[in-house]
Formats: C-alpha cells, structure tokens, sequence
C-alpha cells in the first residue's frame, strides 16, 4: 500500500509562530470570527447525544460551544495539528463534558469507522497538502449518510479583513511574491466549483458550496481592529518578509484604521466579509 502523506510542514508551521501568536490573540480572534462559528453551527442543527468531529479545532473555542449544544450524552472529538492550540484548547475545555482532543493530520488519522453523526470545521479545513484524501479519510469517520459542513474564505477582494491590511502594508513596504492561490492556506477554497469538485472525487454526495455575506466583529475600535490586522493575517507576511521597522508597522496601522473606521457602527466595528459555506455527505 502507498504510504499516505500528510501535513509535517503545517503541524511544524502552525505550533511554532503563528500557532503561538493565535493563542496570544485567540479573545480579539474569537471575538472577529463569532458570527462565522455561530453560522456553521445553526446549519448544523446540533442536537443532544450527537457525536461530532471538529476538524481544525484550533484553540477550542468551536469545540466548547458544541459541547455545549449536545450535552449532556453527545460527545466531540476535536482534531488539531497544532500543539499549541490544542494545549490552550484542552486547557480552556478542562472539565466540560463530551470534549476530546486529538493531537493529530485529519488527513490521515485513523477515525474511528462510520462513528460520528457530523464533521464541522470553522476554516479549519484550506490547509491540507491533499485535499480530496483529507475529505475522503475525515468522511470515513462519519456514518453512513452523515454531513460534513464548513466555513472557508471568499477571495481577498471579497473580504476587506484581508484586503485593507494587504494593500496598506504593499503601499508602504513594496509588494512580495505572489503564491500559489490554490496552494494550502486561508483563500485555498475561494474558487466554489474546485472546492465542490474536490469534495465529488473524494466521493461525498449532495454537495453545496454557497456564497454567505456576513460581518466580522473585531472588539473595540478601528485602531483596535488595525493593531490585531499587522500581528495576524495577510499584512504580517509583507511585514516579515521587508524587514518592517516599527514606524512602518505604525504606519500600516494607521492607514488600515482610515479604511475600517468606515465600518464602526453604535454596535461596534462590522466589516463585511463573504465566505463559502460548504456541505457535503458521506456515501450512504
């Protein structure tokens, strides 16, 4: 049999600096990204006793809320690459009932056969090296018939969280080289009929990928917002790789706080975003 490969270079990637960094700003991130978690959970419909998959749990908070919903029987297995995140995620979800974390490659972990009622991933799911093996091995876990559902990004230019930095920072630093749009990473999804065509070859059925309009809703103000856009996210790249000076990244926080203070409301800052919300089933 052919060995199966798997995801060494992202386990390696996202327990080291940008794992550590996630932790650090998991609130401001978790707070950015609730009406994404809150959409893919109304769509699941989660209901007491159900045994789900969290794929890409990252630091838990998807994990603590679907314990949550199928309390007090059900029961949810949490699967991350990141030693990091799965160490606040397990330490964050001590003592709730149902949650279990796996250190583990959904590509290639060995679930246990036909065992859960539902896979759900909040952009857990853009980052695997082989994506239709990813798809194939995670819906051997679900029983026969069962849903895998999850969120992943529209392009850049649908989504000013990733747009507005990006800009700001090539404005001031000069552009970097582009990459691979399909390549593992946050917009590795944007194209909605490759996603849907890696999901058919992987063998699930009934298979929806939808263009959903939502807000981000980063906590505090548009300076807030901008500090967050150069530690995380698409800026930080060009940040990095030119060297930045802290007059730069001042800079960069100041044109990106220009461009998102045009989406402070009385309720807080709501930048619009747009993001595929993608469904399948396993054979049955």
């Amino acid at each position: 049999m052919a060995k199966v490969s798997g995801n060494a270079d992202q386990a390696q990637y996202w327990s080291e600096g940008p794992g550590r960094k996630w932790v650090q700003q998991r609130e401001a991130l978790d707070t950015l990204m609730a009406p994404v978690l809150d959409l893919v959970l109304e769509r699941a419909g989660l209901t007491p006793g159900a045994q789900v998959l969290d794929i890409g749990c990252g630091a838990g908070t998807s994990t603590i809320k679907i314990a949550q919903r199928i309390a007090p029987a059900g029961r949810v297995v949490a699967v991350d690459i990141a030693a990091s995140l799965l160490d606040e995620a397990r330490a964050r979800a001590e003592g709730v009932p149902g949650a279990h974390f796996i250190l583990a490659d959904a590509q290639t972990h060995a679930f246990e056969l036909g065992a859960f009622d539902m896979a759900l991933s909040r952009f857990g799911m853009m980052f695997f090296s082989d994506p239709v093996q990813a798809f194939r091995n995670i819906a051997s876990g679900l029983k026969p018939g069962c849903p895998l559902i999850f969120a992943a990004w529209c392009g850049v230019a649908d989504n000013p969280w990733f747009a507005i930095p990006a800009k700001a920072a090539t404005d001031r630093l000069g552009n970097v080289p582009s990459s691979d749009p399909r390549a593992p990473g946050p917009m590795a999804f944007q194209d909605r009929e490759y996603v849907a065509d890696l999901l058919a070859v992987a063998g699930l059925q009934d298979i929806s990928v939808t263009r959903e309009e939502v807000f981000l809703t980063p906590g505090g103000t548009a300076a807030d917002a901008a500090a967050l856009s150069t530690r995380i996210g698409p800026a930080t790249r060009v940040i990095k790789e030119r060297n930045a000076t802290a007059e730069d990244i001042a800079a960069i926080q100041d044109a990106v706080r220009v461009q998102i203070s045009a989406c402070e409301t009385p309720e807080g800052v709501k930048v619009p975003a747009a993001i595929h919300l993608c469904m399948a089933h396993a054979p049955g």
